[in-house]
């Protein structure tokens, strides 16, 4: 579950007054969307070693913005004497080409709407950017005393989640380890609440709790944390169906950071990857500085089977905020599973490993990179990958995943003898670790002592067969949400 708030804060929430003001939301919208990895068709020749940024500008209806000014200004006064200036086409169109790398302020304003800013956009040498902006109407927002102006989350969800379903029978897509790999990192995005858990009465908490909101309701004065404190009872007592529900009420009452985010959280955790693709998406245009709320968007295009996409999206997260280990830790186990190289995980991968080199999962993980982009199994590119592995297995001796890999590592070198020691370590690390028992077997093989063999592949069958078990006895306690998208065209990012 996506928030984790146990017995006492429910009961705490309880003790809240019925107030009816909801916290105010009056910045413009802001859609910060995906680096690009192409370039558009230059009318003139560029630098080599320059930037271009382009995107549309939409208001609050996705309608585009034809002659609104977009002014890009750097924080470097040497770099820019002034803004540079743009205006919109007809189809809400903007670009800047030949920029030189460097941060900026991003601001796009029309007459009618409240301007759109983002604020430290870094652009890098070569880099080719995209950002859509969206402009919030004057006039709406006019209507209504700015100090208590809602920003509008969409007037309808673009799906229903009409029930749940048992998830034994569903399978998956892809192999069963890319598939565990998914389930993994939809727990790992619930864990990013901010809440915590402690034990107690949930039955009593909650039942307290729709009393409560009985009372505020019939009073006029319905409460967005009275509604997320029901769907943490709800959760916690196995009825995720009505969890989700309570989640998106308090959503639609106070459309915070935290109400959205716990939303899609829910949604992915129960394996409704396309709307909480939707719900991330939108939190993602009324929080593009929350790093929590892209990576929520990227494991739920991993969930849905879309690498390419969670790649981007993580990407951009870890960009928002370098110094935030969490969508780096999303990209490496990612990649532990994929067939497939992105070079912008790899980048963001060395990225995390320079700003963090005593960090034991950074240097594994930039190993690993590093490993499935070789070109060779000599020189520099290998021993900058054994001495990655080695570096993380100091730092934390725990680490079987790294061990593991330096068995893999001495296996391809038919450096046995050391490919043992390697999975040997691996195992007293995790004795579970079915992989490395496998490995082990076939090194003892290669190394000419049969007797040992047949020992670690019984271990090895034995292991994948609890593993398989229990893989399916969570499956089964799980409920799945059963979904049907209203609209053939869902709010969703575009692939």
């Amino acid at each position: 579950m996506p928030s984790n708030i146990g017995i006492g804060t429910i009961l705490r929430n309880l003790a809240a007054t019925f107030a009816v003001a909801v916290a105010a939301m009056s910045a413009p919208f802001v859609v910060l969307a995906s680096s690009v990895g192409t370039r558009a068709a230059e009318t003139q020749s560029e630098p080599s070693t320059t930037a271009t940024l382009q995107g549309v500008v939409r208001d609050s209806d996705n309608r585009p913005v034809a002659g609104a000014s977009v002014y890009l200004q750097s924080s470097d006064a040497q770099t820019l004497a002034g803004p540079l200036t743009v205006i919109t086409d007809r189809a809400g169109a903007y670009r800047f080409s030949a920029i030189r790398q460097g941060i900026y302020t991003l601001r796009a304003e029309a007459t009618g709407y409240h301007d759109a800013t983002v604020k430290s956009l870094t652009l890098a040498a070569k880099e080719a950017k995209k950002i859509d902006l969206m402009l919030e109407s004057a006039k709406a927002s006019g209507e209504q005393n700015s100090s208590a102006r809602l920003p509008a989350f969409f007037d309808e969800p673009h799906f229903t989640v009409a029930g749940v379903t048992d998830t034994t029978s569903l399978g998956g897509h892809g192999s069963d380890t890319v598939v565990r790999n998914r389930e993994a990192l939809a727990r790992e995005t619930a864990s990013l609440s901010n809440a915590h858990s402690d034990t107690g009465d949930y039955e009593r908490a909650r039942a307290a709790t729709r009393a409560l909101l009985a009372e505020q309701t019939k009073a006029g004065c319905e409460q967005a944390d009275t509604h997320h404190s029901l769907a943490e009872a709800d959760e916690k007592l196995g009825d995720s169906l009505e969890a989700a529900k309570e989640y998106q009420r308090a959503a639609e009452l106070n459309p915070s950071e935290a109400n959205l985010f716990d939303w899609g959280a829910e949604l992915l955790l129960h394996r409704a990857a396309e709307p909480a693709i939707e719900v991330f998406t939108k939190g993602n245009r009324m929080f593009p500085q929350s790093v929590r709320m892209l990576t929520g968007l990227g494991a739920s295009w991993y969930a849905l089977g879309s690498y390419e996409q969670a790649a981007r999206r993580l990407c951009e997260a870890s960009d928002l905020n370098p110094g935030d280990p969490n969508p780096y830790l999303f990209m490496g186990k990612m990649q532990s599973s994929e067939t497939t190289q992105s070079e912008a995980i790899a980048e963001r991968l060395e990225r995390f490993a320079r700003l963090q080199p005593q960090n034991a999962l950074a240097n594994y993980y930039y190993a690993v990179s590093l490993w499935k982009g070789r070109k060779s199994l000599d020189g520099a590119e290998l021993a900058k990958v054994k001495a990655l592995l080695e570096k993380a297995v100091h730092l934390d001796p725990k680490l079987g995943l790294a061990y593991l890999q330096l068995g893999i590592l001495y296996s391809e070198r038919k450096d046995f003898s050391n490919a043992i020691a390697a999975y040997r370590h691996a195992i007293e690390a995790d004795s579970r670790m079915e992989e490395a028992h496998y490995r082990l077997a076939q090194a003892y093989k290669q190394a000419g002592d049969p007797s040992k063999v047949q020992a670690e592949l019984k271990l090895y069958e034995q292991i994948s067969k609890e593993k398989a078990e229990e893989t399916e006895r969570q499956r089964h306690e799980s409920q799945q949400f059963v979904y049907q998208m209203r609209d053939p065209t869902p709010s969703a990012p575009q692939q």
